[in-house]
Order: C-alpha cells, then sequence, then structure tokens
C-alpha cells in the first residue's frame, strides 16, 4: 500500500496544484500533437493553435457549469475547483467546432485531428487527479491500493461512508485511512493504449472524421468500465452512474459514426488548413 499526500507548489501567494500544472500539461500536449499532425500535411499549423485555446476557454467554462448543476452551487463558479470532465468534453467540443465554423475548416477534419490529441491530454489530466487526491476508486486490499489521507475528501472510514455511501467493516475507527483503487492512474494506462491506437490509425483511408468515431467508442468504454470501481455517489436507477449513462451515449453515437465514415473519400481541407486564408 501507498500513501499520497497532494502536491502543491508554494511560489509566493500562489498555490499551484499538481492537478493544475498537469492540465496544463494537458493541453500543451495535445496542441503539440495536432500541430505535428498539420506539419506533417504541409498544412497550416496555426491550427493547432486555434483548436487549444478554445478547448481550453470552453472546457473550463463547460466543467464549471456542469459540476453548478448537480451541486446547485453557483458560488462554485468562482471556486478553483469543481470541474467535471464530462461537462469540460462537451464544453471543449462545443467552443472547438464553433471556432472550426468560424475559419471555415471543415468540422470533420477538426475532429479527425483532435482525436490522438485527446486521450493523452486526458491520461496526463488523471495523473493530475492522482496528484491532488481526486477521483479515486472504492477501498481494496490489492497490494497497489493507495491511500490519500488529505485527498478530496480523504479516505477515511467517514469520508468514504459519508459522501459516496461505501460500506466499511464494523469496527473501523472513523478516522482510519484506507487504500483505495487508483483509479485516476488505471484511466491514465487506459487512455495512454487508445491514444497509441489513434495514432497510429491516423493515417487511415476513410473518410474524413472516421478517427474520431474510433475516439468515441474507446473513450466511452473505458470510462463505462472504470465507473465500476470509481467511488461515486450518483447512480442511477439500474445500478450505473450518470458518468456510465454518458459512456454509452458516446459509445452509441460513435457507433452510429463509424458506420456513416468507414467508407467514402477524404473531404477538402479548405483554405485556411492549406494557406492560413478562410475559404
Amino acid at each position: 500500500m501507498t500513501t499520497v499526500y497532494p502536491l502543491n507548489l508554494h511560489i509566493g501567494p500562489l498555490n499551484i496544484t499538481g492537478y493544475g500544472v498537469m492540465m496544463m500539461v494537458g493541453f500543451l500536449m495535445g496542441g503539440w500533437l495536432m500541430d505535428r499532425e498539420l506539419r506533417r500535411r504541409g498544412w497550416n499549423h496555426d491550427y493547432a493553435a486555434d483548436i487549444t485555446v478554445a478547448a481550453v476557454i470552453g472546457g473550463i467554462l463547460g466543467a464549471k457549469l456542469w459540476f453548478v448543476v448537480e451541486t446547485q452551487d453557483i458560488g462554485s463558479l468562482f471556486s478553483r475547483g469543481g470541474l467535471v470532465w464530462y461537462g469540460g468534453f462537451i464544453g471543449g467540443v462545443i467552443s472547438v467546432l464553433l471556432n472550426s465554423w468560424r475559419l471555415k475548416v471543415p468540422i470533420r477534419y477538426t475532429l479527425d485531428l483532435a482525436a490522438p490529441a485527446l486521450p493523452a491530454a486526458y491520461a496526463l489530466g488523471r495523473i493530475g487527479c492522482f496528484l491532488v487526491g481526486d477521483d479515486y476508486g472504492r477501498p481494496t486490499t490489492l497490494p497497489w491500493g493507495v491511500k490519500f489521507p488529505q485527498g478530496l475528501p480523504p479516505t477515511t472510514a467517514d469520508a468514504l461512508a459519508r459522501n459516496f455511501g461505501v460500506t466499511v467493516a464494523p469496527g473501523t475507527p472513523a478516522d482510519a485511512v484506507l487504500a483505495v483503487h487508483p483509479t485516476q492512474l488505471y484511466e491514465a494506462a487506459l487512455m495512454i493504449g487508445v491514444f497509441m491506437v489513434l495514432w497510429r490509425f491516423r493515417n487511415h483511408r476513410h473518410a474524413t472524421g472516421w478517427l474520431f468515431s474510433i475516439y468515441l467508442m474507446l473513450a466511452g468504454a473505458e470510462r463505462f468500465l472504470i465507473e465500476f470501481v470509481r467511488a461515486k455517489e450518483d447512480h442511477v436507477p439500474g445500478g450505473l452512474t450518470v458518468a456510465q449513462l454518458v459512456a454509452i451515449g458516446l459509445m452509441v453515437a460513435g457507433a452510429v459514426l463509424y458506420t456513416k465514415w468507414k467508407a467514402g473519400a477524404a473531404m477538402e481541407p479548405g483554405g485556411y488548413l492549406t494557406s492560413g486564408k478562410k475559404s
């Protein structure tokens, strides 16, 4: 068993968390991967920065709004915490697609460019969650279980029972720190695998956008499975979590797009991608 304490960097009055650092690194990694792909194709690599900026703005806003809807706490809009991944994903997608439309870049090209970058950035973000003790799993006796005595919340018997409805063994002290599944690292490893698959197939000969359909199916399957060992309290009738319902939606959408785009020719990329000028 390993004990992990939050990574906090104090620089004068600033308190920089491990999650904040890894979130920034994730956005930069995603932008760099898209920049590499655009340069490889001989296209306007400035579009990678356009996508990254739009994703940052839309992603943070969407993650905040989803948290506000979940908690009914409008004040959390102005707090440092309160970021929900699915809200960030939806907000980021909307912002990036609106920017694609503004620059007259075919949306399906934007989706294909972003597909490998998304799981790579997500994996880095999950490492950030691990560094601050957030989004962990249910208690485990496995040798790689991790204790988060200062997690969000701490993995004490009382906090796990109160926040996630975890049943602890009778007689367990309320302040006992329990080991839990490091689901953040499970997700990081799985999404690195997804990235490797998508990076390998980025030269696909299917219709433009096909790669993104693969991302939706793999990302949805990963989240659906990991939720079974996550410490969660948002179960719906049937035993699934809200995140699993969204994951099913992603897989269905991916399957529909895969069927639609598995055959067909590539689209024309448009003027902005090829020359930096709007068509």
